[in-house]
């Protein structure tokens, strides 16, 4: 898999073909939602999901929704004080260099699981949990969602859409993307 952690280095490739999900841009602006797909290389490289983002050139807010491989979530949302990042699943950073980046940039270690027993390990957010709260996602209903780990990332990613209101614009730009 290309966005797989690499050795000892930890680079990534530049290659996130093989990298199954998707990313969406939400944007808030007087008082609408928006949403657009984002590259496939938001999946697999932090930078280029946060570049894709600052793009959009909103006034209002704007955040990404990243289901990588229908393994695990990352919130991005940029902002001029700097990016507020939540991840899903931390132990996700061993096998994936976007989850390493944002362990990074929260200034935490990858966890320190062999990778044949991360499956057997009960996974846990890292980041930002009021990263939606001023818009209408409170910390604790969050935390709900992430608690409920029978579900597919996009299911979760799909009730964050739903609290906000904007479950109709997230489910149309995901009818259009390829399966």
């Amino acid at each position: 898999m290309a966005a797989q952690r690499s050795g000892t280095n930890g680079a990534a490739s530049d290659d996130y073909d093989d990298v199954e999900g998707f990313a969406v841009a939400v944007v808030r602006e007087e008082g609408k939602w928006r949403c657009s797909p984002l590259s496939n290389a938001a999946l697999g490289d932090l930078v280029a999901a946060e570049t894709e983002l600052k793009a959009l050139r909103s006034s209002g807010a704007v955040f990404g929704l990243l289901d990588v491989d229908d393994e695990f979530f990352v919130v991005v949302r940029p902002a001029p004080s700097g990016t507020r990042l939540l991840v899903s699943d931390a132990t996700a950073a061993i096998e994936y260099d976007i989850a390493a980046d944002v362990l990074e940039a929260l200034n935490l270690e990858v966890p320190d699981i062999d990778p044949d027993e991360v499956d057997d390990v009960e996974p846990w957010e890292e980041g930002d949990l009021g990263v939606l709260a001023d818009l209408g996602l409170p910390e604790p209903v969050l935390s709900v969602i992430l608690a409920e780990t029978d579900l597919y990332p996009d299911e979760q990613l799909g009730m964050i859409a739903q609290r906000l209101g904007f479950a109709d614009e997230f489910a149309a730009v995901l009818d259009k993307l390829p399966h």
